[in-house]
């Protein structure tokens, strides 16, 4: 095998390899839990949920390609099974319950959220440990990505607290706008 030339030590791009496998295994959870959820949501928000599920999953698959042939550019091999899924991933399954819309929501904004404090951490790692701007912009994209995602899960869930009268069952502060 021809040896890797890009500027990286191998312990470098190890290094590397081994936080996108770990985000590689998150995002894999998320899908997984995204397209669960797309096929079990049931209530009047169902076909909002289903179709904007159905955009995240699709995305959430891009994107883990993406992440796989960054490992691969790397010199590296992408975790692919889902024993190595659950080994590497920090999102944990739920198993056996099939929870109510809000909280399908609720659940998919906290694993958003998770995934996105992990990528601000490896985005640091990989540029200021492993001095890999390529792969800390890469991830940047990514994270930008699923910030997107968890602030329309948000947004949803946030209209929660109006009660089934027309009114809030807490005040909700809107920020001055400014003239």
């Amino acid at each position: 095998m021809r040896k890797i030339n890009i500027g990286l030590t191998e312990e470098q791009r190890a290094g590397v390899t081994e936080l996108l496998n770990r985000d590689v295994a998150d995002a894999y959870l998320l899908l997984i839990k995204t397209k669960k959820f797309h096929w079990d949501v049931v209530g009047p928000q169902f076909r909002s949920l289903h179709q904007l599920w159905e955009e995240h999953y699709q995305a959430l698959t891009t994107n883990i390609d993406a992440m796989a042939e960054r490992v691969r550019t790397l010199g590296g091999f992408p975790v692919g099974t889902a024993e190595g899924f659950l080994k590497y991933a920090s999102i944990k399954e739920q198993t056996n319950t099939i929870p109510l819309a809000t909280e399908m929501v609720s659940q998919l904004v906290d694993d958003h959220e998770l995934i996105i404090r992990n990528l601000r951490d490896h985005v640091d790692q990989c540029g200021e440990q492993f001095h890999d701007q390529g792969t800390a912009d890469f991830l940047t994209g990514l994270m930008e990505q699923h910030e997107e995602m968890a602030w329309m899960l948000r947004s949803f869930i946030e209209g929660e607290s109006l009660k089934s009268d027309g009114g809030q069952s807490k005040e909700m502060k809107v920020p001055a706008q400014v003239s």
